[in-house]
């Protein structure tokens, strides 16, 4: 087996091609997180060659390769654009074979960390720690359908965004959506609102990195057909009330950087934006609405799919090893416990610290 690592700005074109053709093979990979414009683009949000934004190039001995993006951190890799990116995983054929911790020595460090990786792949599953579920919006039978199963499944969601829509209509004045929107206005206020909601709940500001805001401005700036960002805006009468910046694959849309305004918060314009970038994408290619990890009551609410995300890591012995190893002991040891808030402590301090050096 041969690995090589590179820059994604060194990616050549048939690596490239052979890369997207992958995705279409595995329909899990079917994320603009899995494309090679997801590492590229990182790249160059980051800073270039300093970012430490890298790809292995992976080749077994029959001549099928494989493809793994990544940023290189002192000795520890970690995801290419975390903590910006919702979905990890090595892009290959269902049946391509690796060793994980061949992959950890060819990189060069000792450890490989990882939070949303694919629990499904047999190359990283017995390296995870802990899983979650991530959810999403199935299409394919189109949003009648979906409504209508929604209905069957006795949940009220379509019926009561229905009701709001009709209720800001009548007390403030239409609702208007609008997709591909190019309005810089819109695109400032969706980031002011994150903003505004990060510093409210006391979360780290992640803008303040510089990077995320270059990324998202060139996502919103994209115009490629495949891979890229999509702005979707709702406006209640003459106001943009919510905005999404959402990144686009071949077939998926993948909810990204979502943002409303907190005045508007009786009408739930973040809600009705959902429902109509569901009924937008009956008339385009995309049949998946993806919403990535975490738990959030809107996303249960909406989702009749989804698929197992796990966090963990591969590592070699060594310091960086052992030090992980024992976080991780401390806080499976926390959460057996049931303390309550205490016990989920130590895997608070681990996320922050991952946040923190990913964002710099």
């Amino acid at each position: 087996m041969k690995i090589d690592i590179v820059r994604p700005s060194q990616l050549s074109k048939t690596d490239a091609a052979a890369w997207t053709a992958l995705q279409g093979v595995d329909p899990a990979l079917d994320s603009p997180f899995f494309a090679p414009g997801w590492a590229e683009a990182v790249e160059r949000a980051q800073g270039g060659e300093r970012s430490g934004t890298r790809i292995a190039l992976i080749e077994d001995d029959s001549g099928q390769r494989a493809y793994f993006p990544l940023r290189l951190r002192g000795p520890t890799a970690m995801p290419a654009g975390a903590p910006m990116c919702d979905y990890q995983g090595l892009v290959a054929a269902p049946e391509f074979s690796l060793d994980a911790r061949r992959l950890v020595g060819a990189l060069g460090v000792d450890r490989l960390d990882f939070s949303q990786m694919l629990a499904d792949q047999p190359v990283f599953s017995r390296y995870l720690r802990g899983q979650e579920t991530s959810r999403a919006v199935d299409l394919s039978g189109g949003y009648q359908a979906y409504a209508a199963e929604r209905k069957a499944a006795g949940s009220g969601l379509i019926k009561d965004l229905d009701k709001r829509r009709r209720k800001a209509e009548r007390e403030v004045g239409p609702v208007v959506f609008e997709a591909y929107s190019r309005s810089q206005s819109a695109f400032e206020k969706l980031v002011a609102w994150k903003r505004e909601l990060m510093r409210a709940t006391h979360q780290t500001d992640i803008f303040e990195a510089g990077w995320p805001l270059r990324l998202l401005s060139e996502m919103f700036a994209s115009r490629d057909p495949d891979f890229g960002g999509v702005l979707f805006t709702l406006s209640i009468g003459d106001r943009v009330a919510a905005a999404h910046l959402h990144l686009r694959g071949r077939h998926t849309i993948h909810a990204w950087i979502i943002g409303h305004d907190s005045a508007a918060d009786r009408f739930s314009p973040g809600l009705l934006l959902f429902q109509d970038i569901l009924k937008w994408m009956d008339t385009t290619p995309y049949a998946y609405l993806d919403f990535g990890g975490g738990d959030y009551r809107f996303k249960q609410q909406f989702a009749n799919a989804g698929r197992q995300i796990g966090h963990g890591f591969v590592g070699r012995p060594s310091p960086a090893t052992l030090i992980r190893a024992a976080e991780y002991g401390l806080r499976q040891a926390a959460e057996q416990m049931r303390l309550g808030r205490m016990s989920d402590l130590p895997g608070k301090a681990m996320r922050r610290l991952d946040l923190w050096r990913g964002l710099n």
